[in-house]
């Protein structure tokens, strides 16, 4: 080497240059600034160079956010994009607020890349259009940075089609910036759903009206900074909205309704509750401006008046469910204009709560209008009576389910009035809590000579304190095609009502529910098994503390066919256990023994029977120690056992 450079080796190495022309060294070595000079520690230097430490390494995280974006929106697809949008924070950002429009992947040099860009961008528009996927964000884990990380990692699985945010009043919740980020990167979003998002506000909406023109459904639950200008964005930017749903919203009033009816002309489910800003104007506006396409409409603690329903009456011609509740403003005369206004042609439902304007002249102008009413519901109208359910049961001739609830001046000639007039089309009858229906007295009760009511196969008579058993012998007089039978709750009732009953019914009981009817003994059981068990699928007798083990003796021999059981709260015991596992119960998926005194000598015969149950309740059972539990929940690991 010595040869090569032209010196001894010998001499010392004074810092001179080892070329002859100094300008040669470059073209060999190159002393750069990042090279580190290493000097023997003892011998001086001769030569005047400074000491260069070499620097950090460099990171990209010191770059600007404008460079980065500059970089991050030439990513070629979006996989590539969910994956960088794991590095960090900053990085998933920037990422989520990069739209559509602004990735430029045309300036990638190589054609190679070039056409796996534009491979990717075709699956990303068949992503796009073929949108499935749904998030769920609740509590502490709804924030914009999970939305951010839904917007960027959704787009590389099939895209977003239905988000729902149920927020907290928490510091670090849902924001604009949050909406803002899905707008970007969830076009093909077709369903959104906000609860309780104190600060999302139009500006949010505003993004996704922009972003997200596919929207079809639109649910904004307890959003206080929200108005009527994001009604009016989604009216300019979403044309195929349907379903609509609005509950309390201080902020939103009359304007928006309508403008929402004018520019989507698809809508057709439209529910606004508990919005002190939305009156007569904003209603009436909507309902007019949507008469051709709305179908289903439900008010509920508005400050409308009798003018919102009189429009409803004249403009819902294609409405087909309607739902009115704590509408104190709305009087007798706003329910008979309603009826009268001959618009609610199409009407098959109608759910009437907490209104006070519900009278036996507004009740019977609704029977008058509205043919194709097939389905009632009224709870707590305190001034309909007697009267008003008959004309109604007499003008409305295509009636089949009727449900009455807490309406009190209601008596048992209204209910079997109900029932006789409606015998040729009503399948289904609800009756609760409603205080003024008593057991007739002897020598008042209803004709003997009544036709039945064929048509009905459900019945549901509940929590009605005074009904006895003369009223269950008229009720297999009339009811004897029932089905599905429901008493829970009647203390005045006793074996020799239900027997009567059960002697009536010739199409054969498949559900009974008599929980609660404390008078209740192993007579009725008896009986029902005797006259039904070959059909009965479910059966309840939950807290009838007189039913006890001979029940279950004659369940086990009767009703083969039985996959609900419950007898929670009742005197069984270990025997009744028992001799339930000896029967030919191949069916029973549920049972529930909850409270009942049984111990681990139950446990054999629990097991036995746990070769077909999926659903076993054993709770507040303190015979049962944890180990037999344990027991059972390994041999049975099919089986959910509640303890």
């Amino acid at each position: 080497m010595s040869k090569v450079f032209g010196f001894s080796g010998e001499n010392v190495f004074r810092g001179d240059s080892i070329y002859a022309n100094p300008k040669e060294a470059g073209l060999f070595l190159s002393l750069g600034r990042h090279i580190d000079l290493c000097f023997p520690p003892n011998k001086k230097p001769r030569i005047s160079a400074p000491i260069i430490v070499e620097p950090k390494k460099a990171s990209i995280e010191v770059l600007p956010d404008e460079c980065l974006f500059e970089i991050l929106r030439r990513l070629p697809g979006d996989q590539e994009r969910s994956a960088c949008a794991c590095v960090s924070k900053q990085w998933l950002t920037i990422l989520s607020n990069i739209h559509r429009d602004e990735r430029q992947s045309e300036e990638v040099a190589s054609q190679n890349v070039q056409d796996f860009c534009d491979e990717q961008e075709k699956r990303e528009t068949q992503a796009y259009s073929d949108g499935y996927l749904s998030r769920i964000l609740e509590g502490k884990k709804a924030t914009d940075t999970r939305l951010a990380a839904i917007s960027v990692g959704t787009a590389a699985r099939g895209g977003l089609s239905k988000l729902l945010v149920r927020g907290s009043n928490t510091s670090h919740g849902v924001t604009d910036i949050g909406l803002r980020a899905i707008a970007q990167g969830c076009p093909n979003l077709r369903i959104l759903s906000l609860w309780n998002v104190p600060c999302v506000g139009d500006e949010g909406l505003f993004e996704i009206a922009k972003g997200c023109t596919r929207l079809e459904k639109l649910e904004l639950h307890h959003c206080p900074l929200v108005t009527d200008c994001s009604l009016a964005a989604f009216a300019k930017n979403c044309p195929n909205l349907t379903d609509v749903v609005i509950d309390s919203c201080r902020k939103i009033g009359n304007e928006g309704l309508p403008i929402l009816a004018k520019g989507c002309t698809n809508i057709s489910s439209v529910s606004v509750k508990d919005c002190p800003l939305v009156g007569d104007q904003g209603i009436a506006g909507l309902v007019s401006n949507a008469s051709v396409v709305l179908t289903k409409l439900k008010l509920q603690g508005l400050n409308v008046t009798d003018l919102t329903l009189a429009v409803v009456g004249h403009y819902g011609k294609q409405v087909t469910d309607l739902v009115l509740e704590n509408l104190h403003s709305v009087t007798e005369r706003g329910f008979w204009v309603m009826g009268n206004g001959h618009g609610l042609q199409k009407l098959r439902s109608f759910t009437v709560l907490s209104c006070e304007g519900v009278t036996d002249l507004g009740l019977d102008s609704i029977g008058k209008g509205c043919p194709n009413l097939k389905h009632l519901f009224v709870r707590r109208c305190s001034i309909l009576s007697d009267n008003g359910l008959l004309l109604f049961s007499k003008s409305a001739a295509s009636l089949e389910r009727l449900q009455l609830e807490e309406c009190h001046r209601v008596t048992q000639y209204g209910l079997f009035g109900l029932i006789f007039n409606s015998r040729e089309t009503l399948k289904s009858l609800s009756v609760a809590k409603c205080l003024g229906i008593k057991d007739f007295e002897e020598g008042t009760g209803f004709p003997s000579t009544c036709p039945p009511c064929e048509s009905l196969q459900y019945l549901s008579i509940s929590n009605c304190p005074e009904f006895g058993n003369s009223n269950l012998t008229i009720l297999g007089k009339m009811c004897s095609h029932v089905q599905s039978l429901d008493l829970s709750g009647l203390c005045g009732i006793t074996d020799s009502g239900l027997l009567s009953l059960f002697e009536a019914c010739k199409g054969g009981l498949v559900k009974v529910n008599i929980s609660g009817c404390i008078n209740i003994t192993d007579e009725a059981v008896s009986a029902l098994c005797k006259t039904h068990g070959w059909g009965l699928e479910v059966l309840n007798l939950y807290s009838c503390p007189k039913i006890g083990d001979r029940s279950l003796v004659l369940i086990s021999e009767n009703c083969q066919l039985l996959n609900d059981l419950d007898v929670s709260r009742t005197a069984v015991s270990d025997l009744g256990i028992r001799a339930l596992s000896c029967g030919d119960l191949l069916n029973l998926q549920i049972l529930s023994v909850a409270g009942c005194h049984i111990s681990d000598k139950s446990v054999p015969a629990l097991k036995k029977l746990g070769t077909s149950l999926m659903g076993l309740n054993l709770k507040h059972c303190s015979g049962i120690t944890q180990h037999s539990v344990n027991r059972l929940i390994e041999q049975l690991w099919e089986c959910d056992i509640l303890w």
